[in-house]
């Protein structure tokens, strides 16, 4: 494959730990560059070793937790209090091309790995930082508190409930993928100009920089986001969920004039398209409830299979709300299981992280 090909003589020290970081190292260790993940001895390896859920074996070394995010990555446990083992580690970046690092300031400083220190032993490197709120602010999160603070939770949840936080880490995945574009940047620059660079980003920009229409909503409308379940602000009806004949839950995104059209058509409520108060989009987001009362009394004349064939046939956007288990029946998720040799030998199982394809 062509990154294999690009990537190959790439070297990465990964000095970051949980999820954002360890994204990036996961990245890179995909594209077939090498990746060499330092963890901290003194506490048994990255603290998502023992993020565990139910089900999974106590006496396991690696959680699923932590699989997940470290795929293809040479792993050595060292103890970066023991200058020993930080000119160990010093050695590796010598010869290094990234080194991945979500160490606080004062804690980098303390073991010898902060960024002055790093890019004297070797000029060419590229030092990547992740931080939580800023490189100047030494207050630590995780990505639940940066959802909090960035206005995700606040949004997220039942109309009448409590905020929710996502289900998965978005925020820490948001700054990878931040940080990864960065890298990617300041590798080329370096091949122009053979100069090391770095290259930071902080959790809290990756999920401010995301809010995208909801952020917009209120800096030019004055519209504060409310907790609305999975209904959206500005369309209706999209993010609204029906459930069929067979008891089955669907969601519908009716993005334009035509998709609500060919919904009537395909519900046969061609009446509600005569209907004043569902004319254009800005009227069936005024006048939502009464019309997903509607739109529910003929969905539930179908049974879910047959509703989103014909559905899809008339190019109306609507899926199933699906389970894990029935995500794993579509094709495209199968496709990206990997299986991979963990430190201890082990068998590890993991999702392909990069999906996009370069075709020459």
């Amino acid at each position: 494959m062509i990154q294999e090909e690009i990537f190959k003589q790439l070297s990465v020290i990964e000095l970051a730990s949980v999820l954002a970081g360890p994204s990036v190292g996961m990245f890179f260790a995909e594209l077939g560059a090498r990746v060499i993940k330092i963890e901290n001895k003194t506490t048994g390896g990255d603290v998502t070793r023992g993020w565990k859920v139910p089900g999974e074996p106590e006496d396991g070394t690696f959680s699923a937790y932590y699989q997940q995010v470290n795929f293809g990555k040479e792993v050595q446990l060292r103890d970066l209090k023991s200058r020993e083992e930080q000119d160990a580690v010093h050695r590796l970046i010598e010869k290094a091309d990234v080194v991945i690092s979500n160490f606080l300031p004062e804690k980098a400083q303390a073991m010898r790995m902060d960024e002055e220190t790093l890019r004297h032993l070797n000029p060419q490197l590229i030092f990547a930082h992740l931080s939580a709120f800023g490189e100047s602010c030494t207050r630590p999160a995780f990505d639940v508190v940066l959802q909090a603070e960035a206005g995700f939770l606040f949004m997220t949840g039942a109309k009448d409930g409590p905020p929710a936080k996502m289900p998965v880490a978005l925020i820490d995945l948001l700054a990878a993928h931040q940080l990864k574009e960065g890298i990617l940047l300041a590798l080329i620059y370096r091949m122009q100009h053979q100069k090391g660079s770095s290259v930071k980003t902080s959790l809290i920009e990756a999920a401010v920089s995301s809010l995208a229409n909801q952020a917009n909503n209120w800096l030019v409308a004055d519209h504060i986001p409310q907790r609305m379940g999975s209904q959206h602000p500005n369309i209706a009806p999209y993010g609204d969920v029906f459930y069929t004949k067979d008891e089955q839950a669907i969601v519908l995104a009716i993005g334009t004039e035509r998709h609500f059209q060919r919904l009537c058509q395909v519900l046969q409520r061609i009446d509600l398209l005569q209907e004043k108060n569902y004319q254009n989009n800005p009227k069936r987001v005024q006048n939502r409830e009464a019309l997903n009362a509607s739109l529910q009394t003929a969905i539930q004349q179908f049974d879910r299979t047959v509703l989103l064939k014909r559905l899809e046939a008339e190019g109306v956007p609507a899926g199933s709300i699906r389970s894990m288990p029935e995500v794993f029946e579509l094709p495209q998720a199968r496709a990206l299981i990997r299986h991979y040799e963990l430190p201890d030998g082990s068998r590890g199982t993991c999702l392909q992280s990069t999906v996009f394809q370069v075709i020459l």
